[in-house]
């Protein structure tokens, strides 16, 4: 297997593995966990998954490090946040130390498809909750499926640690104010493809998201968090319909042992022009730096890399948290899990 992937050329996509891990909830309870070799869901063509949008999910990683041993990062926050979401469109949240068996089992199960240390890439781990009662009345559903399934993967962008532009469009929102922007649906990155989409054919890998109320201030940086610098400060966006970043929540932590001042505030458009790094930053880009913002209606440019170079503090802040995940820094926080 290993002699037949090649790690360093992987792109950020679906490969199939060995085994996935699932679990039901049936009568008021959950099961136990079932590992199965299929990769098809029967799910009846009524269930509230499919009509009603019941659906959330997570997505984390595990890296193989110098030592050999298999960390996974932070994923008793991906436990959390996924019971977030399942509060949010009501559905029955899996149990955090369940969580945590079933991601342990998959990464376990599958681990020859774990890339090596140094290849840059890492194993992609995908949690999906789903409604599956057959219902037709909009109503939560009384059955749900919980799987994890895993995929090595590359760079989420091509480019790698590179800064890349994106755009302002406000003729696109993400997520209402008080709608589902901070939780993990799939139905915020159906409503995300079609700006998203333009973008990518204008040569962006983003938009950059206003507030769906004002268009007065920051949000979400197409499916990641935007953060910048200015006078030794890490800024990120105070918004209600953010999804709350795990790697944006770590970089504040470690942007503040660093020495920088951290807020997080609503970020008004104008501001732009005063920074002097921004990027966007998730669990699977980790962070992306960004070269310049267009804002394609007021015809306005914000640049912060000339020279095709991250900015020195979104670097040492990248390197910093990557060399936590992997093993070659120590973790003084408790946030990555060791694997046996």
């Amino acid at each position: 297997m290993e002699n037949a992937i090649n790690w360093s050329e992987l792109s950020f996509g679906y490969m199939k593995t060995d085994y996935n891990v699932r679990c039901y909830y049936r009568n008021g309870q959950w099961g136990e966990l079932e590992v199965s070799s299929s990769e098809i869901i029967n799910i009846h063509m009524s269930a509230t998954c499919l009509h009603y949008g019941q659906e959330a999910f997570e997505g984390l990683k595990a890296f193989r490090g110098k030592d050999g041993k298999i960390r996974v990062f932070r994923m008793d926050e991906n436990a959390k946040r996924l019971q977030s979401s399942a509060r949010g469109i009501m559905m029955a949240g899996f149990p955090l130390a369940k969580f945590e068996e079933a991601v342990s089992k998959a990464i376990r199960l599958n681990e020859r498809f774990i890339p090596p240390y140094g290849s840059g890439a890492s194993l992609y781990i995908r949690p999906l909750l789903i409604g599956l009662g057959a219902l037709i009345g909009v109503k939560p559903s009384d059955e749900y499926l919980f799987l994890v399934f895993v995929t090595p993967v590359g760079p989420y962008f091509k480019t790698g640690f590179k800064p890349a532009p994106v755009c302002i469009m406000r003729a696109y929102d993400r997520a209402a104010p008080q709608g589902t922007g901070t939780y993990k649906v799939g139905g915020n990155y159906a409503a995300s493809l079609a700006a998203g989409n333009k973008a990518h054919e204008k040569g962006y890998v983003a938009v950059l998201y206003l507030d769906p109320k004002e268009k007065l201030y920051l949000d979400e940086c197409g499916p990641a968090n935007f953060f910048a610098i200015r006078d030794n400060t890490y800024i990120t966006p105070a918004s209600n319909s953010i999804l709350p970043s795990i790697t944006n929540m770590s970089l504040t932590q470690l942007a503040a042992a660093m020495g920088l001042k951290v807020e997080r505030r609503p970020i008004p458009v104008s501001e732009l022009a005063t920074f002097e790094e921004t990027a966007e930053c998730g669990t699977a880009a980790v962070i992306t730096p960004i070269s310049q913002i267009d804002d394609l209606d007021e015809n306005r440019s914000y640049v912060y890399s000339e020279d095709g170079k991250p900015g020195p503090i979104c670097e040492k802040l990248y390197h910093k948290l990557f060399a936590i995940q992997t093993g070659d820094a120590p973790d003084p926080y408790g946030w990555v899990k060791i694997i046996e």
